[in-house]
């Protein structure tokens, strides 16, 4: 990939109740790279898309920087159009009693549901719509977060996730308590996603998540990189039983690959 990285950081630390979660981390990704990330639970995944949205922010460093988008400085609305964020920890936020359709438009605005200060335009309302019906559930508008079922509700998330048009999606671990038709769904929707342009970040465990436009994969371990190159090049047994600290089994078919131990 040639140009300079949309997201850059070098020597990124985050410490967390006294436990350090990123050690020294340094990663960057240009705009149209579709990236995984991998590892074990309380590997630092989760947390190192959130230093790239800005929830988390890093430990000072002379030698340290984070910069997205060119930049190094951002007001969260304005870097929240440029990103969409799906993530199970969301989702938990937005199972309330806000349909569907205000969840979606509340993504212009970085809230859960609208409030009486939030200015909605007609044009939100219509991407709305539009972005409601990709993702198949525009008949859900009008239906209470809380009452859908765990796929429809990740479809809304998709939807909001892409109403204000961003760059790049960031997935974490979005697939989790799908059934196999809604994993499906959701696989389809970043298949889109790539032949749109945008650039994806995907956190997951589910190595079947990464679809074929996926072509790196990262892998953290006890908050570093231990792994980061091509897709057929990381996604071995030997590398994946060290990340997880077991024994892990790998198969591929059709360009999909599946692991168990």
């Amino acid at each position: 990939m040639c140009g300079q990285p949309i997201i850059s950081l070098q020597n990124i630390t985050v410490r967390r109740a006294g436990r350090v979660t990123l050690d020294a981390v340094s990663l960057d990704i240009r705009a149209g790279e579709h990236v995984a990330i991998i590892g074990a639970n309380g590997a630092g995944k989760s947390t190192l898309v959130q230093v790239m949205s800005e929830e988390v922010h890093p430990l000072w460093s002379p030698d340290s920087h984070r910069i997205l988008f060119g930049s190094s400085r951002w007001q969260v609305l304005e870097l929240r159009k440029r990103m969409g964020i799906v993530s199970a920890a969301l989702q938990y936020l937005c199972t309330t009693s806000y349909p569907a359709r205000h969840i979606v438009l509340s993504g212009y605005f970085s809230s859960i549901g609208l409030d009486f200060h939030h200015q909605v335009t007609e044009a939100m309302e219509e991407a709305a719509g539009k972005c409601l019906l990709q993702q198949g559930v525009l008949h859900l508008a009008e239906k209470p977060m809380r009452s859908l079922s765990s796929g429809e509700a990740r479809r809304v998330l998709l939807a909001r996730a892409t109403v204000h048009d961003p760059q790049v999606m960031l997935l974490d671990e979005a697939v989790s308590n799908l059934d196999l038709p809604a994993k499906k769904s959701y696989r389809e929707s970043l298949e889109r996603f790539a032949h749109e342009g945008r650039t994806i970040i995907l956190v997951t465990h589910d190595l079947s998540e990464i679809i074929g436009e996926i072509g790196r994969v990262v892998v953290l371990k006890q908050g570093r990189i231990i792994a980061d190159g091509p897709k057929r090049d990381v996604l071995s047994e030997e590398l994946l039983s060290e990340a997880y600290g077991t024994r892990i089994f790998l198969s591929e078919r059709e360009g999909r690959f599946n692991a168990w131990c």
